[in-house]
């Protein structure tokens, strides 16, 4: 069992940056997939972001490419990401999740646990 927990969302003017954190517990966090995903009203949840158990391979939506860093510290059990140019099109709600299985990918049918969220709206 993993249990997430998201913090770091709030308003921010469009081209600043926010750092979103997602505290977990349980073995299996330093073992597992972890991504960021997020979910605008009205739409489908996406995929963000996502990072091996190593952290050695990280994978983004071309959408934030250049703009978001996910990173993780597995001694404190804990996922980062760093938004930085951000745009009125990244608001939305964003989710942890983490993925038992070997490999990283990027589809939300794949992760077995979530996080609630946390809100990020960037006003224009």
């Amino acid at each position: 069992q993993v249990q997430l927990v998201e913090s770091g969302g709030g308003l921010v003017q469009a081209g600043g940056s926010l750092r979103l954190s997602c505290a977990a517990s349980g073995r299996v966090f330093s073992t597992s997939t972890l991504g960021w995903f997020r979910q605008a009203p009205g739409k489908e949840r996406e995929f963000v972001a996502a990072i091996s158990w190593s952290g050695g391979s990280t994978y983004y939506a071309d959408s934030v490419k250049g703009r978001f860093t996910i990173s993780r510290d597995n001694a404190k059990n804990t996922l980062y990401l760093q938004m930085n140019s951000l745009k009125a099109e990244d608001t939305a709600v964003y989710y942890c999740a983490a993925d038992t299985g070997t490999a990283v990918r990027t589809s939300r049918y794949k992760y077995d646990f979530w996080g609630q969220g946390t809100q990020v709206t960037v006003s224009s």
